[in-house]
């Protein structure tokens, strides 16, 4: 497939972008410095571009099968961070004008302010407040892409996030803001970047999570 990738110089992004190629697919990177994306293949074209202005990456969507936006921002307790809405707004934007119909997007479990409670003491007090105002914004995204009703989107929700390579464990799904066992309990703490990626690649070769939002953790073998 041809797929636009945002947020390709980030951890995860780069992940992807090597998956990606590795798996046979041809890659347009829309970056802000093309400089820090150092991978050279003969399917990978990187570009320079403004994830914010839909008329800056109109141009890149152009003829892509898909777009995969590994974009994240960083917590900020001022201003608060408005960088997922703005960029997936400019997104869908320009992938209407572009006749592009597929984006695959990542948030993170707990972006619903109610579906931490069950989580453990220290993720519960000290982790989610001092990332709310980035889920929070991701949870205005999530809204927004659940209100687009001309595009196919997916949402992919993991928990923490380690800077690890892809595996081959199972993955473990729920559509909801966190993967839960029998007891209705988080189960899972953090996967690698990397399944990340490979969950997300996996998801162009099916309709199965067309239109929703997927939690995902890996079974612990």
């Amino acid at each position: 497939m041809k797929i636009a990738v945002l947020g390709a110089t980030g951890q995860t992004g780069q992940y992807l972008v090597n998956q990606a190629l590795q798996q046979g697919h041809s890659v347009t990177a829309i970056v802000r410095n093309p400089g820090k994306l150092t991978v050279q293949h003969e399917k990978l074209k990187v570009v320079e571009g403004n994830i914010f202005s839909e008329d800056s990456l109109k141009p890149h969507f152009q003829g892509q099968d898909a777009v995969i936006s590994c974009l994240g921002f960083p917590a900020s307790f001022l201003s608060g961070v408005t960088g997922y809405t703005l960029s997936m707004r400019a997104a869908v934007n320009a992938m209407r004008e572009a006749k592009v119909n597929r984006i695959i997007t990542m948030t993170s479990w707990y972006t619903d302010p109610n579906s931490g409670t069950q989580s453990s003491y220290l993720i519960r007090f000290l982790l989610l407040p001092m990332i709310r105002s980035v889920l929070s914004n991701m949870f205005e995204m999530e809204h927004f892409l659940k209100k687009t009703q001309d595009v196919n989107w997916t949402i992919v929700r993991p928990p923490g996030l380690k800077n690890l390579p892809a595996t081959g464990k199972e993955f473990l799904t729920h559509e909801g803001y966190f993967v839960p066992d029998s007891n209705g309990l988080p189960v899972g703490s953090a996967v690698g970047r990397g399944d990340v990626a490979r969950f997300m690649l996996f998801l162009l070769n099916t309709d199965v999570w067309f239109n929703k939002a997927v939690a995902i953790t890996t079974k612990n073998e």
